[in-house]
């Protein structure tokens, strides 16, 4: 029941130093598309004054979700909620950050689409939209093992793939969002910040 994801390891303390100056001293984060749990659980520890609300549109990712939220011992690591980024219907109303880590390029356009209209529903002005993992950029080369990844996830689904920073930040924009920041991350991912307008 309760998966793990190598990656997470790996990256979580270089995600959490970049959320330490991003997030709000208070409120609550929504993580859109928890995956396996690990991320929550430790932000969750890692920022006790936040309530975080881990999601996701899978089942069986919620069931992994709660077994790490039991293990974890986190009073303000709240249960996770079914949630499908491309819907329209959400079930949660107001979220004073959100944090979608490795969704973008694993799952089909109209998940970041959805992501980007809900952040737009969700986000006060001045709240933050974070964005992590690997990106394409005009005119910066993408690195072989991106490349390969690419590929990969292409074999798997077709609607899959690393997708263009300037098409995210054009559809963010389009829902009133503005892209403030990247930040360089460990192999070749990308931390992408947006600011509700």
């Amino acid at each position: 029941m309760k998966r793990h994801a190598p990656a997470t390891e790996r990256n979580r303390q270089p995600i959490a130093d970049v959320l330490r100056g991003v997030l709000p001293e208070r409120g609550l984060v929504l993580e859109v598309a928890s995956g396996t749990g690990e991320h929550a659980a430790y932000f969750a520890r890692a920022f006790p004054a936040l309530r975080w609300q881990p999601s996701d549109g899978d089942p069986e990712a919620l069931a992994s979700i709660e077994a790490w939220q039991a293990d974890s011992g986190a009073p303000n690591l709240l249960p996770a909620v079914l949630l499908d980024a491309a819907t329209e219907t959400w079930p949660i109303g107001r979220a004073d950050a959100l944090l979608c880590i490795n969704m973008v390029h694993i799952s089909p356009w109209a998940a970041t689409v959805g992501l980007m209209r809900g952040a737009g529903r969700l986000l006060r002005p001045g709240a933050p939209l974070i964005l992590y993992g690997p990106y394409r950029r005009a005119g910066v080369p993408t690195a072989q093992s991106n490349e390969a990844f690419d590929e990969s996830l292409r074999g798997r689904n077709p609607e899959w793939g690393l997708r263009s920073l300037e098409d995210v930040a054009a559809e963010a924009e389009a829902n009133g969002l503005r892209f403030e920041r990247l930040l360089e991350m460990p192999a070749n991912n990308l931390t992408l910040l947006f600011r509700r307008a």
